[in-house]
């Protein structure tokens, strides 16, 4: 009698199992590794936080959760900044997440999605400058991070008088340091991290519009990079967002993190020239 109500019992739990383990994925696409989704990505708050082989911040969520639609297992590369795009461009990873702008020169090597959210040129000082042309009169050292879109632009602008650097992680510590006056980098990355007691004596201020620097004028859309000519891959990315989207898990995301959720707002996709 025992041994067949241990039967039943373990019967039953294997049919629990099986029911737990059911997943139908919204889309039929190959990824690297068979049941996994291999994401190349950065420390970068609050849009990606690895943690524990985990992904956290606002783009790591909603990966995560693409992924669950999926039925696939994130598998996080943390690499630097820099190393990040050659991991799709190579195709060692399905994904690149990060706070990626939506450029032409990017989709020329790899595909971008459908945008996510928007995110803003910022520029961080002591005394609230929102200006770019103010503190190219001032002649100040201004810095920004490699890879970003208003590289080019900036340099143009300031000349000799700007730094680059490989994360904003080692822009603050310069910022805050006094080595160099000013900082430009992302609006939302700034709040976030004066959320978290960073930047303390620092504005962080929308850059003034200035014909200049593209930029200033028109909001940049981040995206997910992808693997190039992988077209079933890219669909089922987009379809996904669109779902997050109408869902409000996008607007939700970016809210938990302390930013606005109208930035999921996002209009037509475009690319950066």
């Amino acid at each position: 009698m025992f041994r067949q109500l241990s039967l039943a019992i373990t019967a039953l739990i294997s049919i629990s199992t099986q029911a737990a383990n059911a997943c139908t994925p919204a889309h039929e696409f190959k990824t690297i590794t068979p049941g996994k989704l291999t994401v190349a990505t950065m420390m970068i708050p609050p849009f990606l936080i690895p943690e524990n082989n985990t992904l956290k911040g606002v783009d790591g969520e909603l990966i995560t959760k693409i992924a669950e639609m999926e039925c696939l297992t994130v598998t996080p590369i943390v690499v630097d900044t820099r190393a990040v795009m050659q991991y799709v461009v190579s195709g060692q990873a399905d994904v690149a997440v990060g706070n990626w702008f939506r450029t032409a020169t990017r989709l020329k090597s790899m595909e971008m999605s459908d945008p996510v959210y928007l995110d803003s040129l910022a520029i961080y000082t002591k005394e609230g400058t929102q200006s770019l042309n103010a503190l190219v009169e001032s002649g100040k050292v201004v810095g920004t991070v490699q890879g970003y879109n208003w590289v080019s632009d900036l340099q143009k602008l300031f000349g000799s008088k700007i730094k680059l650097y490989p994360s904003p992680v080692a822009l603050a510590q310069d910022l805050e340091a006094g080595r160099i006056e000013a900082g430009l980098d992302s609006f939302s990355g700034g709040l976030y991290a004066q959320q978290q007691g960073g930047f303390k004596g620092f504005k962080i201020v929308q850059a003034e519009p200035d014909q200049r620097v593209r930029a200033s004028i028109e909001a940049a859309q981040i995206a997910f990079a992808l693997v190039k000519g992988n077209d079933d891959v890219t669909k089922a990315i987009n379809e996904d967002i669109a779902k997050l989207r109408d869902g409000k898990a996008i607007a939700s995301a970016l809210e938990k993190y302390g930013l606005s959720a109208d930035d999921s707002n996002v209009g037509a996709p475009r690319a950066i020239e």
